[in-house]
């Protein structure tokens, strides 16, 4: 499967969530995080705030802890409680001069984490490995959840969009908790004997770039632009869409080279038997019989004409698509009018006056799907140009399609949009958790960036930076590496989900406060989400007990130290070994590649274990220059040590 059937798979609905944040008069005592059942970061001053009148001064307790503040112009407010050992119960009260009180009650301090990052962050328990037992032996009210309902917005919030809830965990809340969070905090509660606050803050088919505030990405640089129309969208979404059109266009032209004027949004020139006749009723091109189609992910082309008179066309309009799965762009007569993403979003576009013109009008729409079925289907009553007098003329006949190339790689995405666009996200359900104390952040996410994975090494390095410069220089990370998927290779070849591990696995080397664990052996070849979110947890604990709390313990498994050639064989020398390395179910193990400068020149060679080193026998691979291990989508790796963890993928020089 493609990457970007990975991708927009991950996204199921893309929700365009808008609303404007309460009034300041409307907002809180006590910011919403502050609830029932909260806990709060053990061993670290208590940051506390709120809003209140302007200048009023507002008087708080925790146990027996009190400080006192004011609000300032804004209405906003803020107070520092001194640091506390784990405990609790405890109840936070918040009271102004004024004789607005608040009291929060069932408060715990212990350690909090902050769990995010796509679909398999997102992956409740219901749907985990032994759901049901789990489910029902799940109570431990000294765990507990607070989960961020999804929401965008171009410009930071100061507090969520939707109410959030600190949950205890029991048999009627633990179903709809994050496995891989709730199965972290419960592992490492075994040795790590405190309460354990985890925020959940995560949504499917998200790429890290969304994850990132504007500081960060503008630091990586490359974003300006996008940054640019992202502005313009906030203010003047039409004068956006057309330059975001402009963009499109300009990214399909490098890819498609054509005589300006006909490319095939064009309205001047159309050669009628490049374009097929869509069946009567539109529905998923999967569907339609058309060879081609019938397993086709990538891009249609749909087009479609309207005569207008000179009334009509004289008028404001609305063009209504119904649903198309997954992206599109819009164009009407040359001009693009709107951008959307996800599934199950109804396509409805504003036509400005003056862009309709009597007689023929034209139509056209690139829709992308990368998954499963694809198109423009749905009620046809939804396809329509609604005239601004009222007059509504139907678009449920009368297209014409042309499928496009199929190594186009991939395609650009609105900066706006929700889960590929940039900061969207992070202004939304980031943003208004800071400054609330951390023990530290656990990660999960990748699958969508496998297309583009030689930024993510950068972009994974610069988003623990941005988030560090929010919540302290040494915020741990926690990082899960990409599980395997997809059916197994059979000969050595390029890979975006390897050279994506390789960006997580070198992010994370030289970082004192982070750490990977490795699923490289507990993905699912059928299923982009896994269901053994029990080993991921564990794996996780392991790493946290490693990184944050400074056990003597390996993080992961054994790490690839340094490859050398030694007579007429190569060496790779392994770290972190517990014991020594061992192979399942065979004598010796497999996955190596030797290779050479260029693409497309690895080879599988034989490996042979002794203790911490495996040697490679090069055959008749002449000068290798580099070793790639497990080096695929979906690799099939059998190297251990004896602590039954797994030597994860890699790629180093030979020395």
């Amino acid at each position: 499967m493609a990457a970007g059937a990975i991708r927009l798979f991950l996204c199921g609905l893309a929700l365009a969530l808008s609303a404007p944040v309460a009034a300041a008069d409307a907002l809180p005592l006590l910011h919403p995080l502050f609830d029932d059942h909260a806990v709060l970061q053990r061993g670290q001053p208590i940051r506390i705030w709120g809003w209140a009148a302007p200048g009023e001064q507002v008087s708080l307790s925790l146990a027996r802890a009190t400080a006192t503040t004011r609000a300032d112009a804004a209405g906003h407010w803020s107070a520092t409680l001194p640091a506390m050992d784990a405990g609790g119960p405890f109840e936070l009260t918040a009271h102004t001069a004024g004789g607005v009180s608040r009291t929060v009650r069932d408060v715990l301090i212990g350690d909090v984490w902050l769990c995010s990052g796509q679909s398999n962050m997102v992956l409740q328990v219901h749907r985990a490995l032994d759901s049901r037992s789990e489910i029902a032996n799940s109570a431990n009210d000294s765990i507990r959840m607070l989960t961020i309902a999804l929401a965008d917005s171009i410009v930071p919030l100061e507090t969520f969009k939707a109410p959030v809830q600190w949950l205890v965990a029991a048999s009627a809340t633990v179903p709809e908790f994050s496995a891989t969070c709730f199965y972290f905090a419960r592992e490492l509660q075994k040795t790590v004997r405190v309460p354990m606050g985890l925020i959940n803050s995560s949504w499917g088919g998200s790429s890290i770039q969304t994850w990132m505030s504007e500081s960060a990405l503008r630091a990586i640089g490359g974003y300006d632009d996008l940054l640019a129309v992202l502005h313009q969208y906030e203010n003047d979404p039409a004068a956006a869409n057309a330059r975001w059109g402009e963009m499109w266009e300009a990214w399909w032209r490098k890819r498609v080279p054509t005589r300006p004027g006909f490319e095939p949004w064009s309205a001047a020139h159309f050669r009628e038997q490049a374009w097929r006749p869509t069946p009567a009723v539109l529905e998923a091109w999967e569907k339609w019989g058309v060879p081609e189609l019938a397993n086709f992910n990538g891009m249609v082309w749909y087009r479609i004409t309207v005569k207008l008179d000179a009334t009509h066309a004289a008028q404001n309009a609305t063009l209504s698509l119904g649903t198309i799965d997954e992206t599109d762009e819009t164009w009407v007569n040359g001009r693009p009018v709107g951008y959307s993403s996800g599934a199950g979003v109804d396509r409805v576009y504003a036509v400005p006056a003056g862009l309709l013109r009597a007689g023929e009008n034209v139509i056209v729409v690139n829709a992308l799907d990368t998954y499963s079925s694809g198109g423009m289907y749905g009620a046809a009553e939804k396809r329509a140009l609604r005239l601004a007098d009222g007059t509504s003329i139907a678009l449920d006949a009368g297209w014409r399609y042309q499928i496009a190339p199929s190594d186009l790689g991939p395609a650009p995405h609105a900066p706006w949009e929700s889960v590929h666009g940039i900061t969207m996200i992070h202004n939304a359900m980031i943003a208004p958790l800071i400054p609330f104390n951390l023990r530290g952040v656990v990660w999960y996410q990748g699958e969508s960036n496998t297309e583009d994975a030689g930024r993510y090494q950068a972009l994974l390095t610069g988003f623990m930076a941005d988030w560090r410069a929010r919540y302290g220089a040494k915020l741990p990370f926690l990082i899960v590496q990409l599980a395997n998927y997809g059916p197994p290779a059979t000969t050595p070849s390029e890979s975006g989900w390897a050279r994506l591990r390789e960006a997580q696995r070198l992010a994370t080397a030289n970082d004192a406060h982070a750490g990977l664990a490795v699923a490289i052996d507990i993905g699912d070849r059928y299923d982009i989400h896994p269901a053994n979110k029990q080993e991921v947890g564990r794996r996780l604990a392991r790493v946290a007990r490693h990184v944050v709390y400074r056990e003597s313990i390996a993080p992961s498994g054994p790490v690839s130290l340094a490859a050398r050639a030694e007579g007429d064989r190569i060496v790779v020398t392994f770290g972190d070994v517990q014991d020594q390395l061992v192979v399942y179910s065979a004598h010796r193990p497999i996955g190596f590649e030797l290779c050479g400068a260029v693409e497309g020149s690895c080879r599988f060679v034989d490996a042979t274990v002794e203790s911490n080193r495996v040697w490679l026998e090069p055959g008749d691979h002449a000068a290798p220059t580099r070793v790639r291990f497990c080096w695929a989508d979906s690799p099939v790796c059998t190297l251990y040590d004896r602590s039954g963890l797994p030597a994860g993928p890699f790629e180093i020089p030979i020395d």
